[in-house]
């Protein structure tokens, strides 16, 4: 990791590490899986949606579209207000390893913008609550 605050790094195909200390986890559109590299905390976890999503959105808008994806490699972070908690705001960045035209992949990276539901979430400032669990023992 670096100095981004709470970065989280999800990669598949040729962008996965060679050597990581991440986890992989299986994934419909990439042989060999997702490498998620992060820590276990719930600012890191937030953080992790956003880069998840956006992988994952990469790969299935790539396949709708025609264009050929050997590795995607997607880094969110972002900071928090100590005393809220909240959100200061969430920044990524996409790297696809690709042998389509460029601009082919610059318009794969604008309609996943537009696609990616975590982000859009986000976006909306959507709330959140703990609902009651069901008493089993009745």
């Amino acid at each position: 990791m670096n100095d981004r605050q709470f970065e989280a790094v999800v990669s598949s195909g040729n962008m996965r590490p060679d050597s990581h200390e991440g986890v992989i986890f299986e994934h419909r559109w990439s042989p060999g899986g997702v490498v998620v590299e992060t820590a276990f905390t719930g600012a890191h976890l937030l953080h992790l949606a956003v880069a998840g999503c956006v992988l994952n959105d990469v790969h299935r808008e790539a396949q709708r579209l025609g264009i050929g994806v050997d590795g995607v490699r997607v880094t969110a972070w972002g900071d928090f207000d100590t005393e809220t908690w909240r959100t200061t705001g969430i920044d990524y960045m996409v790297d696809v390893s690709s042998r389509a035209p460029r601009g082919d992949v610059d318009e794969l990276l604008r309609v996943v913008d537009e696609v990616a539901e975590i982000p859009k979430t986000l976006q909306q400032e959507a709330w959140v609550r703990r609902l009651q669990t069901p008493d089993t023992n009745s």
